[in-house]
């Protein structure tokens, strides 16, 4: 029987029953801290066989306590945190689950949107205040849509929008300009997309910054940002200060720079509350998003627990 490490707090926490289905295949499931905590996993590591990882790091001195580990599979897209190159240099194959949560990310992106042009958070807190003033708001279907990023996630957001009747625009350097035409999108240019679009929606990889002083000065007065991606894509100070000057209309986002510890962020500024939408980490948090990220990191484990190739791997240990 083989040990799988489970670190990921919802795994097999929606409708299937992913715990079971690893006992059929002859495997045994430990659960060990999300937070990835060395001296609290070290004793499940050494046991481990396969490790369903979640968003902790996975560093050399992890691998190297696991002597049998074989696969940490990343249960999510991103990858980040893993060590990948001491995970080739000790011949441990690395998978992820790419579009296990697109769908749920999408919902969450164009839901932040309509919420931001509609003022529907304000509007609530207004009223348990005992104030019924209008506020007046703006129709989705009225406005250019930019998607920064057109993945998975972009066009599902693209395929969404387009029941509104929005105009859209994408930009992705990664991506052919045909392949974003048959998807409902104007490709553009990044530049041009920000200084066009109504409604900008970032969707593109972390590790950069798309949004800094500079191309904030070249929004449109009025725009709604919305951030469903990562929080270094965003200069927070750069967006405070641009809501404020008027120029940013609302800044939605699932992701703050340090996330739980971002309570000093300058995008939670009490004089900002009512143009500022931030939930936690929420947008891949549906039952079906849940259970796709189970299975198809659990299938790659099953997979090479019996010898053979995983569906989904990051980079071979070859």
């Amino acid at each position: 029987m083989a040990v799988i490490l489970v670190t990921s707090r919802s795994f097999s926490d929606g409708d299937l029953d992913l715990v079971a289905r690893a006992a059929d295949a002859g495997h045994e499931i430990v659960r060990g801290p999300a937070h990835h905590d060395l001296d609290e996993l070290r004793p499940l590591l050494q046991r481990a066989d396969a490790w369903i990882a979640g968003t902790g790091p996975v560093t050399d001195a992890h691998l190297a306590a696991a002597p049998s580990l074989t696969i940490v599979a990343r249960y999510g897209v991103g990858y980040e945190a893993v060590d990948l190159e001491a995970a080739v240099a000790r011949g441990i194959l690395v998978t992820n689950t790419p579009g296990a949560n697109a769908d749920a990310v999408a919902d969450h992106a164009v839901g932040l949107m309509l919420a931001a042009l509609r003022t529907i958070p304000d509007g609530d807190r207004r009223v348990r205040a005992g104030d019924w003033s209008v506020r007046r708001g703006r129709e989705l279907g009225a406005a250019t849509v930019g998607v920064v990023g057109f993945g998975r996630i972009g066009q599902g957001v693209a395929r969404r929008l387009s029941g509104f009747g929005c105009r859209i625009l994408a930009s992705d350097p990664f991506l052919p300009e045909e392949r974003m035409r048959d998807a409902g999108a104007e490709p553009t240019d990044l530049d041009e997309l920000f200084r066009t679009a109504d409604v900008i929606t970032l969707h593109a990889p972390g590790g950069q910054r798309l949004v800094d002083a500079a191309r904030v000065a070249s929004i449109r007065p009025g725009t709604v940002l919305v951030n469903t991606a990562r929080p270094d894509l965003v200069d927070e100070a750069a967006i405070a200060g641009a809501l404020r000057d008027g120029i940013l209309t609302a800044f939605a986002a699932d992701t703050l720079d340090g996330d739980t510890a971002a309570s000093a962020s300058p995008l939670l500024a009490d004089d900002l509350a009512d143009r500022v939408i931030v939930t936690p980490h929420l947008a891949a948090q549906t039952t079906q998003a849940v259970d796709n990220m189970g299975r198809l990191s659990l299938d790659d484990v099953i997979a090479v627990l019996r010898g053979e190739a995983p569906t989904h791997p990051v980079r071979s240990s070859a």
